[in-house]
């Protein structure tokens, strides 16, 4: 893992950029809703329209990267997401009222583009780069916790840039951009493939095969990311909101305070990727636990409606979905083969953008309505997320996951029995057929 530092260093630095190319624009929207005259629910689509070009396209950049290589993708995906970034910037510079809001709007919609090849092509090429479960775990755990410092990082600098431009971080996000470009250029080394890459054709029938044998787990795992990136940027826009309408909050202070609970995500993100090793197990209980704790956090949220109450409990919950953001990688990484390993974690990332998008635009929409309902509806999300782990996701001890009817690997294993017993079957003449040895289940 050593020889391999650089390479996730420059890794590293596309989710941190391409969450402060998102999440920087949470403390200045009610900023940005003031200086083009908009509604809240306008300005919400801004992080909205980014989410949903990305779910649309993750899966088509998820296949070129099975098919053409990784750096391929991810190398043209950080100039779409940097010349998308100067457009709403100059638009937002130079235009005024409407016409600047749908231009900055075009432009979050090319960031979209660019964003759908980058980060979520990073979690399948840790997985190419390392043979190691070990080693794919902590690699993946480091990733996350880049992602996570990004969201710890951005709320500070985007209210920090703001105090000087109120567009600043829109044109910040090119330079970031830039210098994630250089570092993969350079530094990331992707392994050779040996095999020549599917078809078409070979590829849709190998993604249904997986889907048909494992989709149990794997559509409780999409839910489950969808949903903890929901509660995230859902209380996020709230306390966005919140902190500025009612305490007069702006600026730098109020992303120091948004920044607390993210600061506790980034930290529990980094220790359970360390903790969990290739514990499939250990990965399962620990994401069910998270979830458990920022359920019962939203749930006493909704009771107690004060600010210091909001902000302490969901700081506790974030640290709940920081540990289980690792659990929900590695599980899906080691769970499918490398042929489909990135068209599959692509449709992870999917549901995971689903989840940003709908976050603050179903919180603006509620939070005029009561207190009680706005974190009754984010802690029954919660516990559904910890349902379904709870439920559908059965790793075996040591081995991928399950969907309780027995695995892959056990399939491959009974591979040789099943020749064996053919062969018998055409030399029956000479050899008198012994009966097979019965497999003892795991169940």
């Amino acid at each position: 893992m050593s020889d391999k530092k650089w390479d996730l260093v420059a890794l590293a630095s596309i989710p941190v950029i391409m969450t402060l190319g998102n999440s920087m624009l949470i403390p200045i929207l009610p900023q940005i809703e003031r200086e083009l005259k908009v509604s809240s629910f306008k300005v919400s689509m801004l992080i909205t329209v980014y989410a949903v070009v990305a779910i649309l396209l993750i899966p088509l950049a998820g296949y070129l990267s099975d098919r053409f290589g990784r750096k391929a993708v991810i190398i043209p995906s950080l100039i779409i997401a940097a010349v998308g970034g100067a457009v709403a910037g100059v638009a937002a510079w130079m235009m005024n009222g409407n016409i600047a809001y749908w231009t900055i709007l075009s432009g979050r919609f090319l960031q979209g583009i660019g964003a759908a090849g980058a980060f979520p092509i990073v979690i399948p090429l840790v997985g190419d780069m390392f043979k190691n479960e070990d080693e794919v775990s902590k690699s993946l755990g480091i990733i996350e916790t880049s992602n996570t410092f990004g969201k710890v990082l951005s709320p500070i600098l985007g209210a920090a840039l703001a105090v000087w431009l109120w567009y600043s971080p829109f044109l910040a996000i090119p330079i970031l951009c830039l210098i994630s470009l250089i570092l993969v250029i350079f530094l990331v080394k992707t392994p050779k493939k040996k095999e020549k890459p599917p078809t078409f054709s070979e590829f849709v029938a190998s993604i249904r095969d997986v889907l048909k044998e494992k989709g149990r787990w794997l559509y409780a795992l999409f839910a489950i990311g969808g949903i903890c990136m929901f509660l995230i940027f859902g209380v996020l826009y709230y306390l966005s909101e919140t902190l500025e309408s009612e305490f007069a909050l702006k600026g730098v202070v109020k992303g120091l305070v948004l920044a607390i609970p993210l600061a506790a995500l980034c930290l529990a993100s980094f220790v359970a990727g360390k903790w969990i090793g290739k514990d499939k197990s250990r990965m399962k209980w620990l994401g069910f636990a998270g979830l458990a704790l920022v359920t019962v956090s939203l749930g006493i949220i909704g009771i107690f409606d004060n600010i210091y109450v909001v902000v302490g409990l969901f700081t506790l919950g974030s640290a709940g979905i920081g540990a289980a953001l690792p659990c929900l990688d590695t599980l899906i990484t080691e769970g499918v083969d490398k042929k489909q390993r990135g068209t599959i974690t692509a449709l992870f990332s999917s549901m995971r953008f689903i989840g940003v998008s709908l976050g603050p635009p179903v919180v603006s929409l509620l939070i005029g309505s009561h207190h009680f309902l706005l974190f009754g509806i984010l802690a029954a999300s919660g516990a559904v997320g910890g349902l379904l782990t709870l439920l559908a996701v059965k790793p075996e001890k040591g081995g991928k996951p399950s969907s309780g009817s027995g695995s892959k690997q056990d399939e491959d294993s009974q591979e040789p029995l099943h020749a064996k017993q053919k062969e018998d079957h055409a030399d029956l003449k000479f050899r008198r057929r012994v009966p097979l040895p019965r497999k003892k289940s795991p169940y």
